[in-house]
């Protein structure tokens, strides 16, 4: 069973952690058939502090033309703050958005910084909304946009912005890959472990959680965010291996769904 979990699991990991293109650069934007330079990159504070590197490593390859980065105070900002404190002890986290956040460590790790920071977003969907009109108030013509989110939601970012701003080119990028086996020993938390971490990981609970969390999401019916339900997000398929992993995990671990938190509601 304890392989069944995290099959399942990585599952779920696969199809949330959305990645339309190996790596950002002009050479496989091109490949994959989207613009070879978008024109704006859009790394989301829900993400875990690995986000840096990949802002980092496209910003230096040019993936766009633009660099944003969004996200004021939401369900997960205080652990992004932890994980901030703990790596860039002498970044001051008190009180900052989770944009402030990430572009800090952008500038502290390497003396970078984004061209626009949208601090008041507080959950996926005004993050998106959020993003629209700072590019209409600072007038950025965008054609193109690259969307970086937590492995966890980004999916559902992409589904976002297609309801939104349909017209727009949307090239996703899940921040990090995570794949889970079964722990030796097997008291570790829902007897799982990571193969390989990333730098400042969800445990082990959390991320099964937000990746269970998704799927009544991302289902296109009266309780879910499509537009048979809340029309937060455009329509998205779930395959069917995708609804048995969930079925499996639901039943593993009922109490794990994520349910979400009214305080960040918009």
């Amino acid at each position: 069973m304890s392989q069944d979990i995290a099959d399942a699991v990585n599952v779920l990991g696969a199809f949330c952690g959305q990645r339309d293109v190996q790596q950002l650069t002009h050479e496989h934007l091109e490949q994959a058939g989207y613009s070879k330079q978008a024109d704006v990159l859009v790394l989301y504070g829900g993400s875990i502090l690995c986000g840096v590197d990949v802002l980092a490593e496209a910003m230096r390859a040019g993936a766009a033309r633009r660099y944003v980065i969004s996200g004021g105070e939401g369900h997960t900002t205080e652990a992004l703050r932890s994980q901030v404190k703990r790596a860039f002890p002498g970044i001051d986290v008190a009180g900052k958005s989770e944009a402030e956040l990430f572009d800090a460590c952008l500038r502290e790790r390497y003396g970078l910084h984004a061209d626009y920071l949208e601090c008041a977003s507080t959950n996926c969907g005004n993050n998106i909304t959020y993003v629209i009109d700072l590019f209409e108030r600072e007038r950025i013509e965008a054609s193109s946009v690259i969307l970086c989110q937590d492995a966890t939601m980004q999916r559902r970012m992409g589904a976002g912005m297609r309801l939104h701003a349909p017209e727009l080119e949307v090239v996703n990028f899940a921040t990090y890959r995570a794949t889970v086996a079964p722990a030796e020993p097997l008291t570790a938390p829902l007897g799982l472990s990571f193969e390989h971490e990333p730098q400042g990981m969800w445990d082990m609970e959390r991320y099964v959680s937000l990746l269970m969390g998704e799927v009544p999401r991302l289902t296109d019916d009266a309780a879910g965010y499509g537009p048979h339900g809340a029309g937060y997000i455009a329509h998205v398929d779930i395959p069917e291996e995708v609804q048995m992993a969930f079925t499996l995990l639901k039943e593993q671990f009922p109490h794990l769904i994520r349910e979400a938190n009214p305080a960040f509601a918009s």
